[in-house]
């Protein structure tokens, strides 16, 4: 009889096989300042379980001491290979060589993941990556796992080695399961990461996420979250943002990612998970190095 692998980690975690586990997780930190205080109030509200943060933005430095001081907490690395924004811009780590495709033409990261795919190598990628994992290291960050800014590295010529390097490092890498069979060769690709990070024996989840287009009723859609569930490890995306001016400067989308902040900030949905009898977990346990 083949073993389901989701079954197993359920197992080594003292878990039935009919447990629900949710991984709520904050995306962007240290993007700008109104991330890490989101992050900072939503740690002391429990409902949010891990997070990972923009190593080439500029409040990563803040990010990182508030991670020294408080080394308990389950951050990753939010591997960014482009800056979206109009005025508000980042730069790589690695290179100032518009040649190597990690470079628009004012000197940043593009703003959109076709430059990416279309012009950088998965060396010159792997080369960033490594930078910027380097770099939380360096700054004393306990990472616990990896993902990509705007899935950037889901391109089907990127997500396969990726896989691989993150998985060599111990590290879970977020992938999430196709709710259909794999119809061309993205869906492809990501059935290929499925399998991979399961022989690696690490959690493939069930994707969800709250609205970056829709600030209005995100409570009820949290809920409604809740109760569709299913059996296994479910992960939450989000990306709370306290309001602030520079907030609202930044980003178009600033309503939506207020409202992500005030959702979780909700006890009244911390207490709805525990009476349905979800388990609440971060990336950490599933860490091997």
């Amino acid at each position: 009889m083949s073993t389901n692998p989701t079954q197993t980690l359920l197992r080594q975690l003292g878990l039935s096989p009919t447990d629900r586990v949710l991984i709520v997780h904050a995306d962007d930190v240290g993007m700008c300042q109104a991330t890490l205080t989101a992050y900072e109030r939503l740690l002391e509200v429990g409902l949010m379980t891990t997070a990972s943060v923009m190593v080439p933005c500029p409040w990563f430095p803040a990010v990182a001491d508030f991670c020294r001081k408080h080394p308990e907490v389950d951050m990753g690395v939010h591997l960014t290979l482009n800056c979206e924004w109009n005025h508000y811009r980042w730069r790589p780590l690695t290179t100032t060589d518009p040649a190597n495709g990690l470079l628009d033409d004012e000197g940043y990261f593009p703003r959109q993941q076709q430059a990416i795919w279309e012009h950088a190598s998965w060396e010159t990628v792997r080369l960033e990556c490594e930078a910027q994992v380097s770099k939380a290291r360096s700054a004393g960050i306990d990472i616990t796992h990896l993902d990509d800014h705007m899935l950037v590295l889901a391109h089907p010529k990127l997500l396969s080695p990726y896989l691989e390097w993150a998985l060599v490092q111990g590290l879970p890498p977020r992938v999430a399961y196709l709710d259909h069979p794999p119809q061309n060769a993205w869906e492809q690709a990501q059935q290929t990461a499925v399998d991979q990070t399961e022989s690696a024996g690490m959690p493939v989840v069930h994707g969800f996420g709250l609205p970056l287009d829709q600030p209005l009723g995100q409570t009820e859609m949290f809920r409604h979250i809740l109760g569709e569930l299913p059996a296994g490890f479910s992960l939450l995306v989000t990306h709370p943002a306290v309001d602030t001016p520079e907030l609202r400067a930044i980003a178009p989308d600033w309503a939506s990612r207020v409202a992500n902040y005030e959702t979780l900030m909700d006890q009244m949905l911390l207490n709805e998970v525990r009476r349905l009898g979800i388990h609440l977990m971060g990336f950490r346990p599933f860490r091997t190095s």
